[in-house]
């Protein structure tokens, strides 16, 4: 299929945009950092074409419906989520160095679900529990927030290493060309705040389906149970940083590590443990 195709050249592009953004962060030359936005751009429009293709060909197929109901396609969606979210932060910002670190999230998703023998890329046709109206609120919601989390998530990473190694050698290496520790805790403040709203909305609305498909708002399915101890660990974050002065900066970022770490497990751990949810596994 055409679409399939299409994504695994954009997994390289994805790879050659993180390449150039690591020239830009070694040689601190600004043509380094507009080839590897561009080259990102160029990735995000070939991918937003390849989802409309695949949406498009289960329409011919007699089974259409929008590409977000297996593992495959939540992976794929996931990768462009990261980058979609990360090309406005960029934007915002007008810092190119997250990218060194974020890219490699969107590469590694990509290339798990184009090379993988263990998913499958074909369109299938929907579940009877998918077939519902909910099923793209609720999706792009909890994507959208686990995108969120996978940027604070690198940003930290940047954060670490911006204090625990650049501390007097700023001009002695590329730590220095690295946004101040200040910045680097506000970007991970708001991306985690974006994260929860999306997630508490995913949250939200995956109940409400829940309650049209299996007749119960909430299941303590192990999926549902971790979405709802990813959101705590999200929400415990958020609240210790509004009353305790001593919750910026490092510890803040620890929190978005383990935070990710948790949601990572939300979304691929528990799909191989028996529960209402491990059709995700097709």
């Amino acid at each position: 299929m055409i679409d399939t195709s299409i994504l695994s050249a954009v997994t390289f592009v994805y790879f050659l945009s993180f390449l150039f953004y690591f020239m830009y962060m070694m040689r601190r030359k600004e043509a380094w950092g507009r080839t590897a936005n561009m080259t990102a751009l160029v990735g995000l429009v070939a991918h937003t074409l390849a989802l409309a293709l695949r949406w498009i060909e289960s329409y011919r197929l007699g089974i259409g419906h929008v590409p977000l109901s297996n593992f495959y396609e939540s992976l794929i969606f996931f990768a462009w989520a990261v980058v979609f979210l990360y090309l406005i932060i960029e934007w915002l910002t007008e810092n190119r160095i997250p990218g060194v670190f974020t890219m490699p999230v969107a590469y590694i998703f990509m290339i798990y679900a184009s090379f993988s023998p263990d998913v499958s890329n074909r369109i299938q046709p929907l579940i009877p529990a998918l077939q519902s109206n909910w099923l793209i609120g609720h999706v792009v919601a909890c994507f959208m927030g686990y995108a969120a989390f996978a940027i604070a998530f690198a940003i930290s990473i940047m954060y670490m290493l911006k204090e625990m190694i650049g501390k007097g050698k700023e001009g002695q290496s590329f730590l220095g060309f690295l946004p101040a520790i200040c910045i680097l805790d506000e970007l991970i403040y708001q991306s985690v705040v974006l994260g929860f709203t999306m997630l508490s909305l995913g949250i939200i609305t995956g109940s409400v389906w829940a309650h049209n498909a299996w007749g119960s708002y909430w299941n303590w399915d192990p999926k549902e149970t971790w979405s709802l101890i990813t959101w705590l660990i999200y929400a415990a974050l958020l609240h210790i940083r509004l009353i305790h002065s001593k919750w910026w900066g490092r510890r803040t970022a620890v929190l978005a590590i383990i935070g990710f770490l948790s949601a990572l497990f939300t979304y691929l751990g528990v799909n191989y443990l028996p529960g209402l949810h491990s059709y995700l596994k097709l």
